[in-house]
């Protein structure tokens, strides 16, 4: 084959053409597993924020856009008791960008317990928010935010920060507020 511009461009063409079915392919081979992969695990946050339930809380749940962001309730019952609720909510103002929490609240406003959904912080810093039992957690388990002065220790708050993450610890305890603010909206 002849080198001409013709037979360049042919080329070009021919492997991005490849390429881009490639991708196209494996991307429809993987959408369907990573949705069931990110469902499993906000049934499984749902699952360690609330109390023992016996409903399907993602099928009574309550959507709301806020400030670019989404804030889903999820309400846990035990029969026809509710047992808690599950706030999937979120922050821009991340270190590294978007932080989504699971936070479960029992019916009086005492946070039972929280868990990191998606966060892209500094490995071994502001990462540390996923850890069990880290200092932010700390702060918030079996307390009312209502009574807490929800701002990190270094700004005179209530919160432990994380050490060398006070960007992450804040952003943190937003999230923390918005599902809070959203909490009171449905318990009135």
């Amino acid at each position: 084959m002849e080198s001409t511009l013709r037979n360049m461009i042919l080329t070009l063409f021919a492997i991005t053409f490849v390429g881009s079915c490639a991708v196209g392919a494996i991307y429809l081979l993987t959408k369907e597993p990573i949705e069931t992969a990110k469902k499993e695990k906000v049934s499984n946050a749902i699952g360690m924020v609330v109390p023992e339930f016996t409903n399907d809380p993602s099928e009574d749940t309550i959507v709301e856009e806020q400030d670019g962001g989404q804030l889903i309730v999820y309400t846990a019952k035990n029969g026809e008791d509710v047992v808690g609720y599950a706030i999937e909510t979120y922050t821009n103002n991340g270190f590294s960008g978007d932080i989504k929490l699971m936070v479960g609240f029992l019916p009086d406003g005492t946070i039972h317990n929280i868990q990191v959904l998606e966060q892209n912080e500094t490995p071994g810093l502001g990462s540390k928010m996923a850890d069990p039992g880290n200092k932010l957690i700390v702060s918030f388990e079996g307390k009312k935010p209502s009574e807490l002065n929800m701002r990190v220790a270094k700004e005179g708050g209530d919160i432990d920060a994380l050490t060398a993450s006070t960007i992450s610890s804040k952003a943190y305890v937003e999230a923390v507020q918005r599902a809070y603010d959203k909490f009171l909206t449905i318990v009135k």
